[in-house]
């Protein structure tokens, strides 16, 4: 049975800027992220996957979209990058207080490592309680708090350079 376009356009409004915030931490790039969120949406329409909760139609969505960042790191098809720094059309578009703090962080992000960082995003930034972020990390709650830490500990260190 074929996904409704009404069904199609609900779910794209509830997890599209997630999913792209999500896809952009660890792409790195705005049209890389747009990409790999456009494919989920893609293979949610093609493959008529059905949910038993909206707590399983979320994760399913942010395991796809992390599954399919990693595919496009791994098949090299993901082009060099300059620094985040040097994608000032983020702010472009929308010159708010918002958008610039969300490049701000997501240029302090960037120096973690992957792991760390999805880490991060997913509880801090998405709201997901460590247990969840596990579950979709598949990772044990307690590699889930050593990572928070140490990417804690990481950010207190930059934001004491850059007020040096």
């Amino acid at each position: 049975m074929p996904v409704s376009s009404e069904l199609i356009e609900r779910i794209y409004n509830k997890y599209a800027d997630m999913l792209f915030r999500i896809a952009y931490s660890q792409l790195g790039s705005k049209e890389d992220a747009e990409d790999a969120v456009q494919d989920v949406f893609s293979s949610y329409i093609t493959s008529q996957v059905e949910f038993q909760t909206e707590e399983h139609e979320k994760a399913w969505f942010i395991r796809s979209l992390i599954n399919r960042c990693h595919d496009q790191q791994r098949k090299a098809v993901f082009r060099a990058h300059d620094s985040i720094d040097d994608h000032g059309d983020l702010a472009a578009e929308d010159e708010t207080e918002k958008t610039l703090a969300m490049q701000s962080l997501l240029n302090k992000l960037s120096v973690l490592p992957e792991k760390v960082r999805k880490v991060i995003i997913l509880h801090y930034l998405e709201g997901f309680s460590v247990e969840e972020t596990a579950k979709l990390l598949r990772m044990t709650p307690g590699a889930v708090k050593m990572s928070l830490s140490r990417g804690r500990a990481t950010l207190r260190k930059i934001g004491e350079n850059d007020n040096v």
